[in-house]
């Protein structure tokens, strides 16, 4: 009998844990919405000032990102561990870069990044749920060709952390990773550190491959762990004349830092060792 136990009680962890996930992506749609359509309303006529507006919408996005995980977490859909939380939090000046593995990642770093920022597909701009928040955010459009690169440099210099994910898309579960060299230009032109993130899910969830109600059979956990910063001045060596071999090398550094399961290299600021 034990076995048939344990095989319904599985059953019905799933089942929960399907109706739950449904809840949840209601849940941060509505959410969305309110904050589109109601909060940063009232920021855009009760705060004038747009640098402290922003900073109050930022702030407003972490807040409403953490008590969503805990609802999901309370809910039993998911669990999660941020190792490292508090070196994000007051990381000032640089780029944060991750891998893709899943729909929540951004999530799950900016609500432990109050007033970060954040580099995004401007095809999001269309999406009624997340277009609000992009906006009263003042969000980095990655389309902007001609204005973002100025627009990085001066966040940077004002001590803001902009966070990208240079694979520019979820990654594809087993395929090869690659890197777009966004962040490496980026990195490179504007002078700045970068700070590695990396993100592991144990199960298949929110994938590139994966729908919404493609449930695992096990609750699946995130673990975020924050790794080294990247000084950006042995890449911008004047030995390596242009800056556009120094963001190939630069890219490559990042391609081996945030593949699953790669180890902090020793050397990290010795450029001249890269391929």
């Amino acid at each position: 009998m034990e076995p048939r136990v344990n095989t319904l009680l599985a059953r019905l962890d799933w089942a929960w844990r399907l109706v739950m996930t449904g809840f949840c992506f209601a849940l941060f749609g509505i959410g969305g919405l309110l904050l589109s359509v109601v909060w940063f309303n009232l920021l855009l006529l009760l705060v004038w000032n747009p640098v402290r507006r922003r900073r109050l919408a930022r702030r407003s996005i972490a807040a409403s990102f953490r008590a969503f995980l805990t609802v999901a977490k309370t809910l039993g859909v998911l669990d999660y561990r941020i190792e490292g939380s508090d070196v994000l939090r007051q990381e000032k000046g640089c780029l944060v870069v991750a891998n893709h593995p899943t729909l929540i990642d951004y999530v799950l770093l900016a609500s432990v990044m109050p007033e970060t920022d954040c580099l995004v597909k401007s095809a999001l701009l269309k999406n009624p749920f997340v277009s609000g928040v992009i906006r009263a955010a003042d969000y980095l459009i990655n389309s902007q060709a001609d204005a973002l690169l100025p627009a990085c440099q001066q966040r940077l210099d004002q001590g803001d952390t902009i966070l990208i994910f240079p694979e520019g898309t979820r990654t594809r579960p087993g395929e090869k990773m690659t890197l777009q060299r966004g962040a490496a230009n980026i990195a490179v032109r504007c002078g700045s550190d970068l700070r590695v993130v990396t993100i592991h899910c144990s199960e298949h969830l929110l994938d590139k491959q994966s729908k919404w109600y493609d449930v695992p059979p096990a609750k699946p956990l995130f673990t975020v762990e924050v790794r080294e910063r990247i000084a950006i001045d042995p890449f911008n060596d004047a030995n390596l004349q242009e800056p556009a071999l120094a963001a190939r090398q630069l890219n490559r550094h990042l391609l081996l830092q945030l593949q699953p399961g790669a180890t902090p290299l020793s050397g990290i600021n010795d450029a001249s060792a890269l391929p």
